[in-house]
């Protein structure tokens, strides 16, 4: 994506369809100007009954409540859209022609509902505060907003809000009494009313003040392109309205269908897949890592074990190590592949969007701190915070406050990525680095980067100059997914353009899509984030007539397809006993994770049992718990040369974390774990004092030839296991621990029974069947083998395969 000044729009954005992982690219280009559509608002309504915009409901410092019984009144009359939206649009359009912070401020003080709410004057807290700060808060008040300032507040040295609180005033007076005697039961005094801060506001309210006028500054920023509070208020109000459909059918009056895109199907063009990939390694050097972190995920209901303080989803303890490990475990497997290929270190820059929700920055920086930077070096992550934007009510556009000075905000949605990174420079940062395009990941889906659908999208980007890409997938009908659909738009003058783009599925009743099953074959559905849209609307390419079949490979857009559980599967929500279904919780995607795993070694022709549906897991758990590092492939055909023979029975555990592997023929049945500390390669300290990970040197190396494992493994009975967090009570287990560069051979033998083999670093260690059952010889690694190892695997390209040869030295 670009800066300004040398990069264009996103190359490809790809992204799972499923919720995936987006890839998205960038490159050079004439234009310097980057489009943003008008940002995605995030409208959102709880299934419970939400805080009145204009009541104060009970937050964890407050003890006491006072009854507030509703008082018989007059039915309130329906909210005006349709003026509302006109006044403040008229305000917008007076605002845009101010030319300096003055006017802008002489222009809002001329509003009828600022003037009654400040009074005449400047004094009370806005007499204390800078310019831009009244700005926002007289932007706020414009926009209907009063009630989230609160009644009980000296705002222009008048003595208070004339139109602070809508709606009954006896109500009003009852939520302001209860507020006050909260603050008197828990200080013994009115804390809110002392004068310890600023123009009557108590230290308290000051510093809700500013959170407030921090949100709000946000707001104004990241909306500008719409005209900040007014125009993010407008927008609010334009998604609300019971006019809504006839508006946006008298703005577009033009002709759009809706077809099913075409594109590369992974699972049927072996050959060109395989081509791809190789395009997406080469180009590793050349690509970025984006991964949207903000969102609040609220559906896990994650919470700290000891603390008790809400999580974000980033910190979810799946398979061993958060989610957020995942990711750069995926990532570090394709650069050790790109390393193993081409011998050189590759190191990808990766930008994280945190937010300020559940103290995800503060949580998503500390655990990059914990793991040294993931071996990586700090100058390679860039963080930028989402902001996080108002609730608002759905039957007038109220923004919900749990008090005064306190709005219920939540992170506006994945697709701020954009704008936000433009803002922030994001851009001009991966091109210091010399990057064109960039992959982005969506946290909670742990399957995109399965064999070959990230490597085959971002190589089919570069290869094809393409801006924006999509890993799409089967959908499940009924599911709360969007799809992928090929746009052809005809305007006024009779121009044509066409692009992929998605639909959401909240949208499908407004574009005429009837929600069935149809076959991948000839029509893939996707299930896509919702936050690619905003981008993707903006990337159609005109034409001068209209096309038939076959325009997708012309466009700057596309499309590849694999199969669903190689795109996405997504821990998005916590499994409830009740629910009977496993879509989207850490339970189901851990089946897929399953799924897959039989997959490749079946194909490596290894016996295991079939996994069953999911209805299954529910009273026995998956077949088999089976953990593969990436870096073993990442591709599956470099995985199927590493492993080979033998079967894996059910109810057995496999857990390989070290690269250099060999499996010929072993039968495991029961529990193995293999260990290594230098998976990859091992680490060094840079000139900042910081261990960086060095690709290929001083691995630890496991051989298995004619082995058979068996003990009693898993206790599949114990209630405290926790399948998806790996997680499990053990009888007996195999386990092979290699420290540093040390080296682990076991051939011909029998491994019955609970064993632990640690080898030191720098020692080689090989096991084989004796008359006492097996015997164990330790012996140091040569001086001159110390990097290289005494054996390792050379990855060579062969046309559009990479085919592995191991050299024993």
């Amino acid at each position: 994506m670009a800066s300004s000044s040398s990069l264009r729009p996103p190359l490809i954005s790809s992204r799972s369809l499923s919720s995936p992982s987006l890839p998205s690219f960038f490159h050079p280009s004439r234009s310097r100007s980057l489009l943003f559509p008008k940002p995605l608002l995030c409208l959102s309504f709880p299934s419970s009954p939400s805080p009145s915009p204009s009541s104060s409901s009970s937050s964890s410092l407050r003890t006491h409540r006072v009854s507030t019984a509703p008082v018989e009144q007059a039915p309130a009359p329906e909210f005006g859209f349709g003026d509302e939206i006109a006044r403040l649009g008229a305000l917008r359009s007076q605002l845009r022609g101010a030319r300096s912070l003055d006017e802008k401020l002489r222009v809002l003080d001329a509003d009828s509902r600022v003037g009654d709410f400040f009074g005449n004057g400047n004094g009370g807290v806005l007499g204390e505060l800078e310019a831009l700060e009244v700005y926002l808060l007289k932007c706020l008040v414009a926009a209907g907003q009063g009630h989230v300032l609160g009644s009980e507040l000296d705002w222009g040295g008048g003595g208070g809000g004339g139109d602070r609180v809508e709606g009954s005033a006896l109500r009003s007076a009852l939520y302001t009494l209860a507020d006050l005697v909260e603050k008197w039961s828990l200080h013994g005094h009115a804390s809110g009313i002392v004068d310890d801060g600023v123009g009557g506001l108590g230290i308290g309210e000051m510093e809700l003040l500013r959170k407030l006028l921090k949100i709000l500054g946000e707001i104004e920023q990241f909306y500008d392109c719409i005209g900040g509070i007014i125009g993010y208020q407008i927008m609010a109000l334009e998604l609300l309205s019971p006019l809504k459909a006839q508006t946006l059918q008298s703005r577009t009056s033009e002709f759009v269908e809706l077809h099913v895109p075409s594109g590369l199907n992974l699972m049927e063009d072996a050959e060109y897949a395989s081509q791809a990939a190789l395009w997406g390694i080469e180009g590793l050097p050349e690509l970025g890592e984006i991964y949207p972190l903000g969102g609040a995920g609220d559906r896990l209901g994650l919470v700290d074990p000891v603390t008790g303080e809400c999580l974000p989803a980033a910190l979810l303890p799946y398979c061993g190590r958060t989610l957020l490990e995942g990711l750069i475990r995926d990532l570090q497997a394709r650069e050790f592949l790109y390393f193993k290929i081409y011998g050189r270190q590759t190191i990808t820059p990766v930008t994280i969007m945190t937010s300020s929700v559940k103290n995800n920055h503060e949580h998503v920086t500390a655990l990059c701190e914990r793991l040294n930077w993931f071996g990586r070096g700090r100058q390679n992550f860039e963080f930028f915070e989402q902001p996080l934007v108002p609730v608002v009510a759905a039957k007038d556009g109220k923004w919900l406050i749990s008090r005064s000075l306190f709005p219920v905000c939540k992170p506006g949605g994945h697709g701020a990525v954009w704008k936000l990174a433009y803002d922030k420079g994001i851009f001009q940062w991966f091109h210091r680095y010399g990057r064109k395009g960039a992959t982005v990941r969506q946290v909670s889906n742990v399957v995109a980067a399965t064999d070959l659908t990230l490597l085959a999208l971002a190589g089919l980007g570069l290869r094809h100059n393409k801006k924006l890409g999509f890993a799409s997938c089967e959908r499940n009908v009924g599911a709360t997914e969007g799809i992928n659909v090929l746009v052809e738009k005809q305007n006024l003058e009779g121009q044509w353009a066409y692009g992929i783009t998605c639909i959401e599925y909240t949208e499908f009743e407004k574009y005429g899509i009837i929600d069935t099953a149809v076959s991948l074959g000839s029509a893939a559905g996707g299930r896509l984030e919702c936050t690619m849209q905003n981008i993707a609307d903006n990337f159609l390419n005109a034409v001068n007539s209209r096309c038939n079949k076959g325009i997708e490979s012309e466009l700057d857009t596309f499309i590849v397809y694999n199969k669903r559980r190689r795109v996405t599967s997504s821990a998005k929500r916590k499994w409830k006993p009740e629910d009977r279904s496993l879509h989207q919780t850490p339970e189901g995607s851990l089946l897929d994770v399953m799924r897959n795993a039989y997959d490749l070694l079946m194909s490596c022709n290894i016996e295991l049992p079939k996994i069953k549906d999911n209805s299954s897991y529910f009273h026995s758990g998956p077949p088999f718990l089976i953990f593969l590092h990436p870096a073993l492939g990442p591709l599956w055909e470099i995985t199927r040369q590493k492993f080979f023979g033998g079967f894996i029975s059910e109810g057995s555990e496999l857990q390989v974390e070290v690269a250099e592997f060999l499996w010929r023929d072993v039968k495991l049945d029961g529990s193995l774990i293999i260990l290594a500390e230098n998976i990859m390669g091992s680490t060094m300290v840079n000139d900042n004092g910081e261990s960086v990970l060095l690709y290929g040197t001083r691995c630890g190396r496991c051989k298995l030839q004619s082995v058979k494992v068996t003990n009693k493994g898993i206790d599949w009975s114990s209630p405290n296991n926790v399948y998806w967090k790996h997680d499990v009570k053990r009888f007996e287990t195999l386990k092979i621990i290699l420290h540093g560069n040390a080296e682990f051979e076991a051939k011909d033998v029998v491994l019955q029974g609970n064993h632990q083999f640690e080898v030191p670093d720098g020692y080689r260690m090989c096991v084989s069947q004796d008359s006492a059952g097996f015997s164990v010889k330790v012996d140091p690694i040569a001086d001159e083998l110390m990097e290289s190892g005494s054996w390792f695997w050379k990855y060579n390209i062969n046309g559009m395969h990479i085919n592995l040869e191991m050299v024993e030295l």
